[in-house]
């Protein structure tokens, strides 16, 4: 028996939520509606026109979800705050107490069970009246972020010391202004995309000062969902297409935070299709760069596949035959590729020196359900993590100063777009009864957790 221990003594095991995924509630303790709220209403954008109102019922159940990571054997705990909760409509000049009250409770039950929080303010559920204004496109809403950001951190900082201001900012801005499939659901408004992602990062600059003032000793940072894009095939296509992809979703967040700059060959390639003009792009102020690449604590790095990338508006036959093998995918569509992660994680040292990162999100989509004794056997979800675990180690004895890791997700939850039909949870939910049952990847991340990531072979 060979035993090798694998991650540092002080790593951090976690796991992670968002609230409106879990929380239910909509109008409880005068919670205001969501973004979220509205979307998951409208006929036609939810699949099965599921939505959030009841979800997991985390809102009433979260003893019972925190004695679940408890005897799971996290020692953090990753969840999200529903901006509404505090300000119900965005605009109110004090925060509502009912829902600060809340949250209050959530991490003194944490804390007690010596499980570490670590608080997302931003996992896209903003209020609606802000969006009402304009949500992210218009720069009002960066003073309204920056003040829920210090009225959240007064109320919660002298006990919580980690701090995401936002949560996968690209989802926001491409997916809801591009794509359409996040709120407010516009299709192909770069203009209006590209000012999002903008206010978005402006945001997190200006509040990390008013929550450091908050917190002392925190770590303050921002989460991004980052991939390893490859081009489909060496055609020049797809080697074009790879780095306008690879520009729109990694370097877009990447160069300002890091590099106090925008990725020119971006919108030098949205000036040339005419789907943005140069008068588009006057949202960038005087000092917006130096504050958005504001100095952070830590990255956080949500990996779950890699992007394989090829030009759709060129015709086969005048392409190159994809070139690029596929692997096993999920039961979301997405491809499992655990190389990917170490890629992405050594490219953030080398290109961005980036030095204190958390696997803030990782996981995939099976739907197993219990079987004829009550038991999930997941075993694909097993052997995800446990590959993309062995990469990220490979990555830390590389020189990745990665401190951290939170499975995505603590319990199967509402996904977004897909309603109730991925299950990402390491505990499964009956969403009729609120039951929750571990499966057998709870109870496999459990030993690994344990043994601080000591592979028995």
């Amino acid at each position: 028996m060979h035993k090798q221990n694998t991650f540092q003594k002080n790593f951090i095991w976690g796991a992670a939520t968002s609230s409106y995924q879990i929380e239910g509630a909509p109008t409880a303790g005068g919670k205001g509606p969501s973004v979220w709220d509205i979307f998951s209403h409208s006929p036609g954008k939810i699949k099965n026109n599921d939505n959030g109102d009841i979800a997991c019922n985390h809102y009433e159940l979260w003893p019972q979800d925190i004695t679940l990571m408890k005897e799971l054997g996290i020692n953090a705990y990753r969840f999200s705050i529903s901006w509404p909760r505090i300000f119900p409509t965005g605009i109110e000049s004090k925060p509502n107490q009912s829902g600060l009250d809340f949250y209050s409770k959530l991490v003194d039950v944490l804390l007690e069970n010596n499980i570490t929080p670590f608080v997302t303010l931003n996992h896209w559920d903003i209020p609606q009246g802000l969006e009402e204004i304009g949500g992210w496109p218009n720069r009002e809403i960066v003073n309204e972020f920056v003040k829920y950001s210090y009225h959240t951190s007064n109320h919660l900082g002298d006990r919580v010391k980690y701090w995401i201001t936002h949560n996968e900012p690209w989802c926001v801005s491409y997916l809801g202004y591009v794509i359409g499939r996040k709120p407010p659901g516009l299709i192909q408004n770069w203009p209006k995309s590209l000012a999002a992602a903008h206010h978005l990062m402006l945001s997190h600059g200006m509040a990390i000062p008013e929550i450091r003032s908050n917190s002392d000793n925190s770590e303050v940072g921002i989460t991004l969902n980052l991939n390893t894009a490859v081009p489909a095939s060496d055609s020049k296509y797809d080697e074009d297409a790879c780095r306008f992809y690879d520009g729109q979703f990694n370097r877009l967040y990447l160069n300002p935070l890091y590099k106090s700059e925008y990725p020119d060959d971006v919108f030098e390639y949205l000036r040339s299709r005419d789907w943005i003009s140069q008068s588009d792009l006057n949202f960038i102020k005087d000092d917006d760069l130096n504050i958005i690449s504001t100095k952070t604590d830590f990255l956080g790095v949500n990996y779950y596949s890699r992007g394989v990338i090829r030009n759709e508006e060129i015709d086969e036959k005048n392409n190159h035959t994809r070139n690029v093998e596929i692997g096993e995918k999920t039961d979301f569509g997405w491809e499992i590729y655990p190389p990917g992660i170490y890629d992405l994680l050594i490219r953030l040292k080398n290109e961005y020196s980036v030095n204190n990162i958390y696997i803030t999100e990782n996981g995939c989509s099976y739907g197993d359900g219990p079987n004829s004794e009550g038991k999930i056997r997941d075993t694909r979800r097993i052997k995800y993590f446990d590959s993309h675990l062995k990469e990220l180690k490979r990555s830390i004895q590389d020189g990745v100063q990665c401190n951290g890791y939170f499975a995505w997700s603590l319990m199967d939850n509402f996904e977004w777009a897909e309603g109730f039909s991925q299950r990402f949870g390491l505990v499964w939910v009956d969403f009729e009864t609120q039951e929750r049952i571990p499966k057998d990847s709870y109870y496999w991340y459990q030993k690994f957790i344990s043994s601080n990531g000591i592979e028995v072979k």
